[in-house]
């Protein structure tokens, strides 16, 4: 009976979550590691969401007395569970900005031999890397099309198993304007730019940029790459980056503007590791599935003691305020209004495309679950009534409410 109130039951399968390993181990963890004001921020917002710690409200069923309690979410974006409403808004945006042009998808990586330097220098070095891969592609749609193209990035920093993995991937289409706005110049439909220019022009860039954010001083130096502070360490880093090739990797055309959404969903409002690949939080172990990119794909399991698995998930917290996905070119904040109608109207379609509904957020999300969170579900008869508000409180990590799925009320 003492070992049942002390040590925590394992959660395995549906319900497991990244909130049940901050939970349990969250407080050890903290008291043990010296930690950015971000990172501390993200763990408390998880262990937190749609918990009574956020608040909430009470809701009643007229037709049968159901009642119920619908606790806030933390709206996090490194939270696993506070993206889809974010993406499916974002997503309907982008609808709009779609061309009747083929769409390809490259990708922008860093080698790994900067993760520690880019880790004690996240801000600057992630915008060095939009900078670079940005610069690269809006020069070849210059020098090979002959105008001004238009793409998305959006950044990763993790691989499947939430190591340190910094890439951008890119969503462009085989197109660009010309420079007079009269013409809408069309790219090959099989074949965007070179894949090995690409890799030498990105490398050059950023290299470049790197040595010129070292030269100013801009540059943090941890005791994992210490020897970088010294003109001598930092040069030998730069030889050995320009003597191999950088990875740039450029996919097959999209099929369609359905397939590119698809892709941007999956893609754009991703996390370090979502909570359907949790396999058991058991003590001090989480297991959790991940896809071998070694073995063609192939799904595997790992576990990590749950320390390493907050460490690594921490990782990827971003910098405040750091923006993840931008846009370029046509495409960009400043050129977007006038810039992406011509092309549409040079593509054949009205400048501007027709206003779509705003939906709810519990229309949103019967759209993407089934699930009308405004009928009863003990009954399934009766409209659900807000009947009283509950207040934000702190509420002892012991004794906050489970995490299990209760809709979204924020």
């Amino acid at each position: 009976m003492g070992c049942a109130a002390s040590c925590p039951q394992p959660v395995a399968g549906p319900g497991c979550e990244v909130a049940d390993v901050f939970r349990r181990h969250g407080s050890a963890y903290r008291a043990s590691k010296r930690l950015t004001l971000a990172q501390r921020r993200v763990m408390q917002a998880i262990e937190s969401c749609r918990t009574a710690s956020l608040g909430g409200h009470k809701e009643l069923c007229k037709h049968c007395g159901h009642e119920r309690f619908a606790y806030n979410s933390c709206r996090n974006r490194h939270c696993p569970k506070c993206q889809a409403l974010v993406k499916a808004q974002w997503l309907e945006e982008r609808t709009a900005e779609l061309l009747p042009a083929p769409y390809f998808h490259c990708v922008f990586t860093l080698p790994h031999e900067l993760n520690s330097l880019i880790l004690s220098n996240m801000r600057t070095l992630l915008d060095l890397l939009f900078g670079a891969a940005s610069q690269t592609l809006l020069e070849f749609g210059r020098n090979n099309l002959g105008g001004k193209v238009g793409f998305t990035m959006v950044l990763h920093t993790w691989d499947q198993q939430l190591n340190a993995h910094f890439h951008v991937h890119c969503v462009i289409p085989a197109g660009a304007l010309s420079p007079d706005g009269q013409r809408w110049i069309p790219g090959n439909p099989r074949f965007l730019f070179p894949v090995p220019a690409l890799s030498r022009v990105f490398r050059g860039k950023l290299l470049s940029a790197l040595g010129q954010v070292w030269a100013n001083g801009h540059l943090c130096f941890s005791p994992s790459c210490g020897e970088l502070a010294t003109p001598e360490g930092f040069s030998c880093l730069v030889q050995r980056l320009r003597a191999v090739d950088w990875v740039v990797y450029a996919k097959r055309p999209f099929a369609g503007p359905e397939q590119v959404l698809g892709y941007l969903g999956r893609y754009t409002h991703r996390v370090a590791i979502s909570n359907h690949r949790l396999v058991e939080v058991n003590g001090d172990a989480v297991t959790f599935t991940y896809r071998d990119r070694r073995h063609e794909g192939q799904v595997r399991s790992a576990t990590l003691g749950a320390h390493e698995f907050i460490r690594r998930f921490l990782l990827h917290v971003l910098p405040n305020g750091f923006v993840r996905i931008r846009h370029f070119g046509f495409l960009a904040s400043r050129c977007k209004g006038k810039d992406l109608p011509r092309c549409r109207e040079l593509l054949g379609l009205p400048a501007h495309p027709p206003t779509r509904p705003r939906f709810t957020t519990a229309e949103r999300m019967k759209e993407l679950t089934g699930i009308d969170v405004n009928r009863c579900p003990a009954c399934g008869q009766g409209p659900l009534i807000r009947i009283q508000l509950a207040r934000r409180a702190y509420v002892p990590q012991a004794d906050r409410p489970s995490s299990r799925p209760v809709w979204d009320s924020s």
